[in-house]
């Protein structure tokens, strides 16, 4: 019993952890709908993208250089620095390798 609280307790801090770094999946969609999609959409004035237009590893990468516009301006300039963290935890999740692919939905 005792080997099962700590076992309990290290899972439960792990998990605190985990979640305070993260994003929130529901926010991200709402902040790449409303940021990102004005350009990134069929007939916008960029490549349309979606969650679909990226593997896991890929938009993770992408994150991790902090780029926009192939390297020309930083991310952060675009989504606020705040809901950047939001907007790829709902890309990542969603992506095309993932579990739960999706797009955004219009």
């Amino acid at each position: 019993m005792r080997n099962s609280l700590k076992l309990f307790a290290v899972i439960a801090t792990l998990s605190a952890s985990l979640a305070a770094q993260g994003g929130s999946d529901t926010k991200g969609k709402f902040f790449f709908k409303k940021s990102c999609k004005s350009c990134h959409s069929a007939g916008g004035s960029a490549k349309e993208v979606t969650p679909l237009s990226k593997t896991q590893a890929q938009w993770k990468a992408y994150f991790a250089a902090g780029k926009h516009k192939k390297g020309a301006e930083k991310l952060d300039s675009i989504v606020k620095p705040e809901q950047v963290k939001d907007v790829q935890t709902f890309l990542v999740n969603h992506a095309s390798d993932s579990p739960q692919p999706e797009t955004c939905g219009g």
